[in-house]
C-alpha cells in the first residue's frame, strides 16, 4: 500500500512538472513575439528552461534563417502533452502491474 501511494505521488509530481514546462513553453512563445518582454528577467528564465527543450525542434521552419516561422514551441508542447497523457499513464499502470 505504501509503495502504490508513492508511485502516486511521483506520478503526480512529474505530471505538474510536465504541465508547468507546458505553460513554460507557451509563455515564452508569446513573450519571444514582445522584444522588452523576451529580454527581461523572466523572458531570460523562461529561454533557459524552455530552450533544452526547443532545441531538437528547431529544424522545423518555414522560410530563410532571419525570416523563418519557429513551429519549435508548438512541437515542444505537443511531446510535452503526449508524454503526459499517453507515456506516463502507461509507465505508472506498468508499475503498478508489476507491484513495484
Amino acid at each position: 500500500m505504501v509503495v502504490i501511494s508513492i508511485l502516486t505521488f511521483i506520478y503526480q509530481v512529474v505530471d505538474a512538472v510536465l504541465m508547468i514546462l507546458g505553460w513554460a513553453v507557451i509563455l515564452q512563445a508569446i513573450m519571444s513575439w514582445i522584444p522588452p518582454l523576451a529580454n527581461s528577467w523572466l523572458g531570460r528564465i523562461l529561454d533557459e528552461i524552455t530552450e533544452p527543450l526547443l532545441r531538437p525542434f528547431r529544424r522545423f521552419q518555414i522560410g530563410g534563417m532571419g525570416f523563418g516561422i519557429d513551429f519549435s514551441p508548438i512541437f515542444a508542447y505537443f511531446a510535452l502533452y503526449l508524454i503526459r497523457i499517453a507515456v506516463l499513464p502507461l509507465i505508472y499502470s506498468l508499475l503498478l502491474r508489476l507491484g513495484l
